[in-house]
């Protein structure tokens, strides 16, 4: 998803540094809007074949992170310093800080955009120099990763199957299609087939009430 700007009313974007309780440390002011800014997220699922299926069932695997990635824009020419005085402030936050072990936990602002982050990827191309070879321009390509923390992550659990069901045969069933609905893993077929003493797993009767077991953990 790529959105982009041009209201002279917006703040201009800015990145705070993050010490290891999550206060503010330090900050990167973006100095020129970036025009545009792309956030991806995706999941990853894992193809299953089972026998007796044309096709593998997908089955979900986990969630991405979300990434943001833009291009920012840097010039120095009218000040005649070297631009690399503002560039190596968002590629230094690529290094590891002594604190963490890590490179630093960041907060991209801009806007509504408040993105808790971390810098993987920064490219620089240089596009305007001094007679003395001194590069005054240049464009920044950044990627951001989403961070979260084990809290972050408790904070919202996935359902787990903890608990007795009954579900109702619909016609073209069968029971991998059933343990991928109700576990979310075609996989766990067996224990249905055990639960309610089914011989044959492609052979169901539509209308039939069977027990779905809980997982044991």
């Amino acid at each position: 998803m790529a959105r982009s700007f041009g209201s002279s009313n917006l703040k201009k974007a800015i990145i705070h540094i993050l010490n290891a309780s999550g206060g503010i440390k330090d900050e990167v002011p973006v100095k020129f809007y970036p025009s545009e800014y792309t956030l991806e997220k995706s999941n990853e699922f894992a193809s299953i074949n089972i026998p007796g299926l044309e096709s593998p069932v997908l089955q979900f695997v986990r969630g991405g992170l979300g990434t943001l990635s833009m291009d920012l824009f840097f010039d120095s020419y009218e000040e005649g310093r070297d631009v690399r005085e503002y560039t190596d402030k968002v590629t230094n936050l690529l290094k590891i800080d002594p604190e963490l072990h890590a490179p630093p936990v960041l907060k991209f602002i801009w806007g509504d955009l408040n993105f808790t982050c971390v810098l993987t990827r920064a490219s620089r191309k240089f596009t305007m120099f001094l007679n003395n070879g001194i590069p005054v321009r240049a464009t920044l390509s950044v990627s951001f990763s989403q961070f979260m923390t084990e809290s972050d992550l408790k904070a919202s659990p996935t359902h787990s199957p903890d608990k007795t069901r009954a579900y109702t045969i619909k016609q073209g069933d069968n029971l991998w299609g059933i343990a991928a609905k109700m576990y979310g893993d075609p996989a766990f077929w067996r224990p249905i087939a055990d639960k309610n003493a089914i011989e044959n797993p492609r052979i169901l009767n539509a209308g039939k009430i069977i027990v779905i077991p809980p997982l044991e953990k």
